[in-house]
């Protein structure tokens, strides 16, 4: 917690600059009505081809994390270059070493020292989540006034020093209404000042196939006219059940190739199989050979390595670790319905995820956190389970502490919208 109140209460002479522009800036403010940019009716997302698959897209990442625009590009395959990248926290950069290509001279550990325009040009895209505690809801909801807050200028900097083609900013929702929306509006003026066309609008990761809820401002600036729609939201196909690793072994379960085949589209147009039918098929004495026939889901993690030729979520497959099982002392204080002054839930075991927070490994109340039940037993969710609910496939390498990857998904973007607007907008338009 010191860490924090020293983040918020920082001192110097850049900050106070900052605040007092900022101050000013709010007091000059002449009132315009900021509508949410609309969403298409037209050609649904999934749909939509790249136009130029050849190209490659030179990608900068400011507040990293752990990489999601860039594993983004990775399970889209689409040819990407990382010119930069950089967040404050070590524990980040080693998982991002660990999974994206980059050199060392192009990472920076803290963007207020970080000189961008040996960039200029060199971008096709920018993307990054500055600090939203400063406007969370959960948050101390201090805006520009936090120095977490004022970093929103840094990237507005390393913007203006590189002109990218395309760049996304993402924040918490309630950036739009702090400070009775002046903050929003003074970070969308300064967009446009830097000469980009400006759209925005909160989208949830529930309606983009991750049964999570997390709503976000999107805010995408392009250096070119535009008429972007942003993606419009898919019907939810998954519940966060299918994204656990429980695992019960059967030499019945499907291997990789009988799971691609079985749930393939191309199979199920030809009707091959079925799976959880109300009628059986014809039965066929060699079905467990040549995967024809009937089929049963069961909801349990199946043993697959992602390949994105198939929207299905198939991950790997595991035992869960004692250690992840809550004691019945811990138990019962999860399962508490608070106070008489503070009322919790004490629903475990969601269709849809609450908001991952950074925070998770302090496990807190049920009614903040996720918990799941299995044999019997309460336990909180795995690091792989959060990055999965954040759109990271088991591909992706954890290379550190169970509380540095908790903080680590909690803080990152969700992937899945990340590759709906990616789609949208044909990234590839803007790539080399």
């Amino acid at each position: 917690m010191a860490t924090v109140d020293k983040d918020i209460n920082e001192v110097s002479k850049k900050i106070t600059k900052v605040k007092r522009i900022v101050k000013k800036r709010v007091e000059e403010l002449e009132y315009k009505d900021l509508e949410e940019t609309s969403v298409t009716e037209d050609v649904y997302w999934k749909d939509l081809e790249f136009s130029h698959p050849e190209k490659t897209v030179r990608l900068g990442t400011l507040f990293s994390g752990i990489g999601a625009i860039e594993h983004a590009f990775q399970r889209l395959g689409l040819k990407h270059n990382i010119v930069f990248a950089g967040d404050i926290e070590p524990n980040c950069k080693k998982s991002y070493f660990a999974n994206y290509d980059i050199k060392e001279e192009d990472w920076f550990d803290d963007i207020r020292d970080f000189d961008a325009r040996k960039y200029k040009g060199q971008v096709d895209l920018i993307v990054g989540g500055a600090p939203c505690q400063a406007f969370s809801m959960v948050g101390h909801r201090l805006g520009f006034e936090d120095a977490r807050g004022t970093l929103f200028f840094e990237f507005a900097r390393v913007v203006k020093e590189t002109k990218p083609k395309v760049f996304l900013f993402e924040n918490v929702r309630g950036l739009l209404n702090h400070d009775k929306g002046r903050t929003w509006h003074v970070m969308h003026d300064i967009f446009e000042e830097l000469g980009y066309d400006v759209k925005f609008r909160v989208l949830n990761s529930r309606d983009y196939g991750i049964p999570q809820h997390r709503e976000r401002v999107y805010c995408l600036g392009f250096k070119k006219k535009t008429n972007f729609l942003y993606p419009a939201p898919i019907e939810l196909e998954y519940k966060m059940y299918d994204f656990l690793e429980d695992y019960i072994d059967s030499k019945y379960f499907l291997k990789e190739k009988g799971v691609k085949f079985v749930t393939s589209h191309k199979n199920r147009e030809k009707s091959y199989t079925q799976i959880n039918g109300d009628i059986q098929l014809c039965q066929k004495r060699n079905q467990q050979f040549n995967w024809h026939g009937d089929f049963v889901y069961h909801p349990q993690a199946l043993d697959e390595i992602p390949d994105e030729k198939f929207d299905e979520f198939i991950f790997d497959v595991r035992e869960v670790e004692e250690k992840y099982y809550l004691s019945e002392k811990v138990a019962k204080y999860v399962l508490a319905g608070g106070t008489k002054n503070f009322k919790t839930s004490t629903e475990t075991d969601l269709d849809v995820a609450r908001p991952l927070l950074q925070s998770m490994h302090k496990m807190h109340r049920a009614g903040v956190d996720n918990y799941v039940t299995h044999k019997g037993r309460i336990r909180k969710l795995t690091p792989r389970e959060c990055l999965r609910l954040m759109g990271f496939k088991d591909s992706f390498k954890i290379v550190v502490s169970d509380t540095a990857m908790y903080q680590q998904a909690g803080n990152s973007i969700v992937v899945d919208v990340l590759i709906a607007l990616l789609k949208q907008m044909d990234i590839t338009k803007y790539g080399v």
